[in-house]
């Protein structure tokens, strides 16, 4: 027999111990992934798993705010994601009407496996930062440590960027526009990540950083692709 039955009550108190307290884990991870990245990082790593949110239930929180996001976006926000506007007329333009793939093709359609393109995202840029980090010598920590990095690192960004692109589309403001500005921040904190965690110097962790985003760049740029190759053939099914 149950002896203390889920009563509405019981899940408000649930919540606000995990969401809302002011000292509750995921506001802690939160700030401190600002604050001292490298004692949410390394303290996971190392085995201190008590203070902050386990890196896959902080990176699963991420994909249901970016699920959220996505879904305001495609049933509140579809004029946003009019792929054919602004700098991606070019797509449009390429060929003529008839014959060319992108016509119907809008943001929305990518939109749509945003969070599938974070989870095969996460891989590549854990293989960029630890291969730049072995070639240079530096191999304190293994390929999935690096993963543990990376998911803390991608969760933080996706958290920061679902929240603000709602924000910016209730002000009706650019998305495409607002959300490259949301890009520059998020990939400016990846280097202190980094700085934070290896602690080299500001020169050596720039070298660093270049390289690792020469990696990302490329691995993304083939993802994209994947991730348009995919919508198309399922448009034409």
């Amino acid at each position: 027999m149950i002896q203390n039955r889920l009563k509405p009550r019981v899940l408000a108190q649930q919540v606000n111990e995990q969401f809302i307290s002011i000292d509750n884990k995921f506001l802690r991870t939160f700030i401190d992934l600002f604050k001292k990245p490298e004692a949410v990082i390394i303290g996971y790593i190392d085995g201190t798993r008590k203070k902050y949110i386990d890196v896959l239930q902080y990176f699963a929180i991420s994909l249901t705010l970016a699920g959220i996001q996505v879904f305001l976006m495609t049933t509140f926000f579809k004029e946003a994601l009019d792929f054919s506007s602004g700098f991606a007329e070019g797509f449009n333009t390429t060929a003529p009407k008839t014959d060319n793939p992108f016509t119907n093709l809008n943001l929305g359609d990518l939109t749509k496996y945003q969070s599938l393109i974070y989870i095969f995202t996460v891989p590549f840029s854990a293989f960029g930062t630890w291969l730049t980090y072995y070639l240079l010598g530096e191999r304190t920590y293994n390929f999935t440590e690096h993963l543990v990095i990376n998911l803390y690192y991608y969760a933080q960004y996706i958290i920061i960027t679902a929240v603000l692109s709602i924000l910016f589309l209730l002000f009706r403001l650019d998305y495409l526009i607002v959300s490259t500005l949301v890009t520059i921040p998020t990939i400016v904190y990846l280097f202190y990540v980094l700085k934070r965690i290896f602690k080299n110097t500001f020169w050596e962790t720039f070298a660093r950083f270049l390289i690792v985003m020469v990696i990302y760049v490329f691995s993304m740029f083939i993802i994209m692709i994947f991730a348009i190759i995919i919508v198309l053939i399922s448009k034409q099914l």
